[in-house]
């Protein structure tokens, strides 16, 4: 019998919490440190305590779906104890691929990693399974007094290892059963401005490991706006702000990033949003002209302005290794006038110059964009730019493989979503009205609580509150909640872990699986309480 998450099996009124308890005398791992595996043994007072098997003939009724966040998709009840981690437990592998994961897991729940062994009663067994597809996907099988984990690939087994963490959190345990699991959608994002607020290093290593616990698979990093540039720097030291995070530092971040299966996806946002570039090199400065110098703004017509900013996105191309590379290209200030080609001439000849007589700004700022995208595209990196990014008419059209970063509809000439979808661009959801947590909530923005995440948001929701037809969901790559950082003073560190801990936990519920959660928010909440 097959079962939906969440949905009560009849007959099945708690979850069973009796166990079966392995034999043995060996003990569980030492404590390790945080960064390394997780919580020390001495957490979990039950996997050292020997206590009797339960009668063979005993009658167990049915297994009640696993509570967790995300909730798993698919669960098989059966009858039987469960498990829980007990004293001579393990936890083996089939694959040394999967030692990383093993010993986290081991370290986590209090039992001894034993590398490449038979699984034997009591004990937790990772695997890997070719047959099955979906590099995310993984089943979690509790039966014959063990529990089994298998997936396509190292990414999947590691989303297994965190179910069974939170089924066995606080002494509880893992229910009778298979678990069939996988996300519906392969972007599931943090991003944190660290550019306008710095955070320490310390505290970000916490949110990646919050953010592996609940599956999430990428941490976004814009590290470069006007109040800061925030990660150091060989070849420009001159643009770096006194706080900032050393290239050791986030070697450390991305360490840890990777052992928790998350993608660090960089932003160094240009053509605006530079000012800190700019005040070690006010020469590149966009002036209008009356001479009036416009914030935080390159003047694109200035081979000196391109120079620059591909020397850094070369640099860091060095020291962040994964696939994405977000360009920013929002709200560049020069096409937000009434006649930009007036107020800034030279880059209006400059757009007729490199496009013919009929371009433009917009043209030129598209140029600037495909060109740096073209940068990245050097080092392997697929890139991503802001939605107020991309123009409407002219004759420069944005390349085609750089993903939409939808998270507005508030710019001059916006255009609704369908508009990238139709014409085939991917998209990753980043809507402002439900997703962004603005410190000192300016304008009409207001700390999110995560409810109306919960019981309103899906992917499909990328602007305003009505989603787009289901048929343009394969281009919907994902979605991602955003801190940022506009009054950094608001709140400290500690206050933003607080207030985005149920945002980010309804955001990944949707984006595992967008329909209508079991739970009510109540509930959910209530969960999340008891999960920690």
């Amino acid at each position: 019998m097959l079962v939906a998450a969440g949905v009560a099996v009849a007959g099945a009124a708690a979850a069973v919490t009796v166990s079966l308890w392995p034999t043995g005398d060996s003990s569980g791992p030492a404590a390790h440190r945080p960064s390394d595996a997780g919580s020390a043994t001495a957490s979990h007072p039950s996997a050292r305590t020997n206590a009797p098997s339960p009668s063979p003939t005993r009658s167990y009724p049915l297994s009640a779906t696993p509570r967790t966040i995300p909730a798993v998709r698919e669960h098989t009840p059966a009858r039987g104890p469960g498990w829980r981690p007990a004293r001579g437990g393990r936890v083996v592998i089939d694959d040394e691929e999967l030692a990383d994961e093993g010993r986290l897991l081991a370290g986590e729940i209090g039992l001894t990693y034993a590398g490449q062994k038979d699984a034997r009663a009591g004990d937790v067994e990772l695997g890997l399974d070719g047959a099955r597809t979906g590099t995310e996907s993984y089943t979690l099988t509790v039966k014959n007094r063990r529990v089994t984990i298998t997936a396509p690939a190292e990414a999947g087994v590691f989303y297994g290892t965190r179910t069974l963490k939170q089924e066995v959190h606080g002494g509880g345990t893992a229910p009778e059963g298979v678990v069939h699991d996988r996300p519906a959608k392969p972007r599931r994002g943090l991003m944190l401005d660290i550019a306008r607020k710095p955070y320490t290093a310390a505290w970000i290593e916490d949110r990646v490991r919050e953010l592996g616990d609940l599956k999430f698979n990428e941490l976004g990093l814009h590290f470069s706006d006007d109040q800061g540039f925030r990660i150091e720097s060989d070849k420009h030291p001159e643009v770096v702000s006194r706080q900032h995070l050393t290239k050791a530092e986030v070697r450390r971040i991305l360490a840890l990033a990777a052992s928790r299966h998350i993608t660090v996806v960089p932003e160094i946002d240009s053509p605006g949003h530079l000012g800190a570039v700019i005040a070690a090199h006010p020469d590149l400065q966009l002036r209008s002209a009356s001479g009036g110098a416009t914030r935080g703004t390159l003047d694109i017509s200035k081979p000196g302005a391109a120079r620059i900013v591909d020397e850094l996105l070369n640099e860091y191309a060095g020291l962040f290794p994964g696939a994405y590379w977000h360009l920013g290209g929002d709200e560049y200030q020069a096409l937000t006038v009434s006649n930009p080609a007036a107020s800034y001439p030279q880059l209006a000849a400059a757009a007729r110059s490199r496009y013919g007589s009929g371009a433009g700004i917009a043209d030129l700022a598209t140029g600037w964009l495909n060109d740096r995208a073209d940068v990245v595209h050097g080092h392997d990196r697929t890139p991503r730019a802001w939605n107020d990014g991309f123009f409407r008419g002219g004759v420069v059209r944005p390349e085609g493989d750089i993903e939409v970063a939808y998270w507005t509809g508030k710019e001059i000439g916006a255009r609704q979503p369908v508009e990238y979808l139709s014409a085939g661009r991917k998209l990753l959801n980043y809507n402002d009205e439900y997703l962004y947590y603005v410190l000192g909530q300016p304008q009409t923005f207001v700390y999110p609580a995560g409810e109306r995440i919960y019981e309103q948001w899906t992917p499909r929701v990328l602007r305003g509150s009505t989603p787009v037809a289901g048929k343009y969901d394969p281009q919907i790559l994902g979605g991602t909640f955003a801190v940022w950082g506009d009054f950094p003073n608001a709140q400290t560190q500690d206050q933003v872990a607080a207030g985005i801990r149920m945002p980010l936990r309804a955001t990944v519920q949707k984006l595992w699986n967008p329909t209508k959660p079991a739970l009510s928010w109540a509930d959910f909440r209530k969960l999340a309480d008891r999960l920690g």
